[in-house]
């Protein structure tokens, strides 16, 4: 009876898994993977509709008080409803600039001097495309870009108000460090606008000075308004079985990082600390992002909203001094857009670097990252890198291991009693149980002696998990012969049509070592419970066809290790090494 029970939980566990994926798939709005269900085409055209950016048409006027979000109204940031948002046409009618750097092409367009396309030049598209990876952009498929202005009074000039490119100099030339991209509002009364970013070799935080100017005949308190505008589109990268965060996330001392999704914008249920005289608000997506940061110190209002359709923005506002008549008044801001290499986001502002979103196992995933970068240092390679670094993790796991080991070794070897006395007491279970529990103290064997020691090592696994899913140098980083980019599945094979299924060699390996690795393993007494412990693991292999192949072959290296110090142990003990096959018939 005891037998039957487990039984059906197991079964149930496992369906309830298999449910409960669909359901995470569908409410991170991809199809079901198990048990898809079809969309009619109407609303498969009401989606696309919805999610595209709209072509044509007039500029959005700013957003009403109901654009905000919920915490910003709360917390009394109105005037963030002022920020206006940004033009519904994807290609607007400024002049566009490009300016070139050692890291960089950049576009700006003239109309508000804004940022609106960032082509980062040490990182290809692909590990078989090299043209530059495109961060910001603005066409008529994708909107990101990072936009300034001043809002407080009427005629303040904004980021669609028209500027002229005062600077002459369009690259960084060599043996430079620093060049000035200089914008100015033409106007010769009220209030003029001086936008300086200066550029320097080897950064990726651009300086963003604002001089504003009172050229009118009374005084101004202007604010000056940062924001990133992005559509709510996700990175080409995701695939069915892993996801990461795509969207707003803001920082300060006293809120900590706290993200913000799409959704959750949508749907007017943003919680986050509105205020703030520190910190920084950024869009994050895999392996990049951009961020405003303001001075240390200088009071300010942040909001996430939804500027329309599928376009939203993040941002801070901040208030500067009243300016008298021919008086003017400066302040500047920093502009992060670039990869989230963790030393540099540590060295610009505090907590910039959670931008690299580790999870909930932050705290054991840094140290792993700090190693994987030391063992880098010596070998210049991420494959070999991350094979040396799960040796390390095995070597210093090594005797926990081996009691686990010596302890499955001892349920090994008297594996044949327990068969032959369930078959002898099969009638009488409570019997065979007393039978049972006085062999185990005999011959001093603790059933669960194998898995305390697994789920001690579990949470350092899966930081290292999240360490390689993270780390934007896994990005086209080659190991050896076909394997070309770390970050991508393997598919030398191709990939089977209809369910995208790549095919490669690192994969076959990891299945049949994990296959390996079960044969190993003693089988529950039970039958069911033993075509369970087979079908699992086959199960969870077939997923890692889909992952990245600097996590595959971090697995696979951990598998071989487990196989090796498995093996070597049972040896030791004298027990031979045997495959345990369940009988699926």
């Amino acid at each position: 009876m005891n037998d039957i029970r487990r039984s059906i939980l197991w079964v149930v566990f496992g369906l309830s898994m298999i449910l409960l994926w669909d359901k995470w798939q569908v409410h991170n709005g991809k199809q079901a993977t198990f048990f898809p269900t079809a969309q009619t085409a109407a609303q498969s055209e009401a989606n696309a509709a919805a999610n595209a950016p709209t072509i044509g048409g007039e500029v959005p006027k700013a957003a009403t008080s109901s654009d905000v979000p919920v915490a910003a109204a709360s917390a009394g940031a109105a005037n963030a409803s002022d920020v206006p948002g940004t033009p519904a046409v994807p290609v607007p009618a400024g002049e566009m600039v490009e300016i070139t750097t050692d890291l960089y092409k950049l576009t700006f367009n003239t109309e508000g001097g804004s940022l609106v396309g960032a082509d980062l030049l040490k990182h290809q598209r692909s590990a078989d495309n090299s043209a530059p990876f495109e961060l910001l952009r603005q066409n008529g498929e994708h909107i990101y870009v990072a936009q300034t202005g001043l809002v407080g009074a009427s005629g303040l000039p904004t980021h669609k108000t028209p500027m002229l490119m005062v600077s002459s100099e369009r690259a960084l030339a060599d043996g430079q460090d620093e060049l000035k991209v200089v914008f100015e509002t033409v106007q010769t009364d009220g209030v003029k606008l001086v936008k300086t970013y200066t550029l320097r070799r080897g950064h990726y935080d651009i300086k963003v000075d604002h001089k504003v100017i009172n050229q009118g005949s009374s005084a101004v308190t202007p604010q000056l308004y940062v924001q990133l505008v992005r559509d709510g589109s996700e990175p080409e990268s995701d695939t069915p079985f892993y996801k990461t965060f795509t969207g707003p996330a803001l920082y300060s001392e006293e809120g900590k990082y706290q993200k913000v999704s799409f959704e959750d914008i949508r749907e007017k249920d943003t919680k986050f600390e509105a205020k703030a005289s520190d910190g920084y608000v950024a869009m994050v997506q895999h392996y990049f992002a951009s961020a405003w940061i303001l001075g240390q110190g200088v009071s300010r209002e942040r909001f996430a909203r939804q500027i329309g359709g599928n376009l939203y923005s993040a941002g801070a506002l901040t208030t500067l001094p009243a300016i008298e008549p021919g008086q003017s008044e400066s302040i500047s801001a920093t502009l992060f857009v670039g990869p989230q290499e963790e030393k540099v986001l540590e060295s610009l502002t505090p907590g910039l670097e959670l931008v690299k979103d580790y999870g909930w196992l932050a705290m054991l995933a840094k140290p792993l990252y700090w190693l994987l970068e030391k063992v880098h240092s010596f070998v210049g390679n991420w494959g070999w890198s991350i094979v040396l670094l799960v040796v390390l993790i095995k070597a210093a796991f090594y005797w926990l291991n081996a009691n686990a080991y010596r302890s499955m070794a001892k349920m090994k070897a008297i594996n044949p009693r327990i068969q032959e006395m369930r078959e002898r007491l099969k009638d009488k279970p409570q019997l065979m149980q007393q039978e049972m529990m006085k062999m185990y103290r005999d011959e001093k064997v603790n059933p669960l002696g194998g898995c305390l020691p697994i789920l001690v090592q579990m949470p350092v696994f899966i930081a290292l998990y999240w360490v390689l899913l993270a780390t934007v140098e896994m990005r086209n980083a080659p190991w050896i012969g076909w394997v070309t980019d770390l970050s991508t599945p393997d598919a030398l094979f191709g990939v089977i049509p209809g369910i995208n299924l790549p095919i490669g060699p690192l994969p076959i390996v990891m299945a049949l070592t994990t296959v390996f690795q079960t044969a190993l393993n003693p089988l529950p007494p039970d039958p069911l419970q033993a075509k369970m412990m087979w079908l699992m693991p086959i199960m969870f292999s077939v997923m890692f066809f889909f992952f990245p192949s600097g996590l595959v072959l971090y697995w696979i290296t951990n598998n071989v290790l487990t196989i090796a110090q498995q093996a070597f142990i049972n040896h030791k003990m004298g027990v031979p090494v045997k495959f345990n096959l369940p009988k699926f018939s």
